[in-house]
């Protein structure tokens, strides 16, 4: 069954978004305010867990099934030269996942995360989005029903991430849309590209945004215009988590983009995310700025496939470890004025 199969679908959903679980949260409060430690000392850990026992409707939540979805596209815009890999590397880099030899199957390992990769039309880039939509309606529909598809409601946990030569612009186009401000506001360097290509992703964003500025500023409507493939596969998987209630770990500054459309017209869609880490792209920052996001973890990465998310859910296993495992004051027989 597809779960977005219309635009007014989407928007629906995104109008009816539900809320955790407040007994289950309250649940693992009550809990937290009895194990051995003076309270908040675990500082954000202790959040943590409360999220997930919102999230999950429990109050001892542990991550049995945790996936990580990489979703992978092809950009039209690359033929202005604005990433510093040619668009097959896209498919390259895919091989490399699926025969597990790249950085995401390594995290993924460690996290132990089941790794899910979804190549998205490969052979097909998306419109060049400074002269025309990326995507049509119904390419749009396909792509996000395509990550809504990976999710499923025994997941504790869904990691997103994503591969697609380009997408740094479509982020940067995204944001500025979404958020306001010019290219030079928002772009970076992506996987690497000189003061010159920086120079060039400005210009194509700026023309796009002119050219799809009298376009409705719905999210459906931005996303096909603006994203890619991957990225709206992004959107879907998230919209469709918050109907399952399964808590999203967000990766890097194109994957977090993939919210930006959705988080300004409906700023709770975020309620139910994490963000993994704050990568070293510029715009990523201010982008977890607007999404109302602190990232668990910045240790200057900006690899993109998932990978800083990965790292980060070994810290959401510790702290839900800490909360499950450790005793209360009365098992411990320890006072508990600590």
């Amino acid at each position: 069954m597809t779960a977005f199969p219309t635009p007014a679908a989407f928007a629906a959903a995104l109008s009816e978004l539900p809320a955790p679980d407040g007994h289950a949260r309250a649940a693992a409060a009550a809990r937290q305010a009895e194990l051995t430690k003076p309270q908040g000392s675990l500082g954000r850990l202790e959040e943590i867990a409360l999220f997930f026992a919102g999230w999950r409707g429990i109050a001892r939540p542990r991550i049995h099934k945790g996936r990580a979805a990489i979703f992978a596209g092809n950009h039209g815009v690359t033929r202005h030269g604005v990433s510093a890999f040619p668009p097959a590397v896209t498919a390259q880099m895919v091989a490399n996942f699926e025969a597990g030899g790249a950085a995401i199957n390594a995290l993924a390992r460690a996290a132990d995360l089941e790794l899910k990769v979804v190549a998205l039309d490969l052979d097909r880039p998306t419109a060049d989005f400074s002269e025309e939509a990326a995507m049509s309606e119904a390419e749009c529909l396909a792509a996000i029903n395509a990550g809504a598809a990976v999710v499923e409601p025994d997941l504790d946990l869904i990691l997103l991430g994503e591969m697609g030569i380009g997408n740094s612009t479509a982020a940067a186009a995204l944001c500025a849309r979404s958020f306001g401000g010019d290219a030079a506001q928002w772009v970076g360097p992506g996987t690497g590209v000189d003061t010159e290509g920086l120079t060039r992703k400005s210009a194509v964003i700026d023309r796009a945004l002119a050219l799809h500025g009298t376009a409705p500023p719905s999210p459906f409507e931005t996303l096909r215009r603006l994203g890619g493939r991957e990225i709206a596969a992004i959107a879907g998987a998230a919209l469709r988590a918050r109907q399952l209630r399964v808590p999203v770990i967000l990766d890097g500054f194109i994957c977090s983009s993939a919210l930006a459309p959705l988080a300004a017209a409906h700023a709770a869609i975020t309620h139910h995310c994490l963000a993994g880490h704050c990568s070293a792209e510029p715009g990523h920052r201010r982008l977890l700025d607007h999404l109302r996001l602190t990232p668990l973890l910045t240790l200057d990465m900006r690899l993109g496939e998932g990978s800083g998310g990965a790292v980060a859910v070994n810290v959401i296993r510790a702290a839900l470890a800490a909360h499950d495992e450790m005793a209360t004051f009365s098992e411990a027989a320890v006072a508990s004025g600590l």
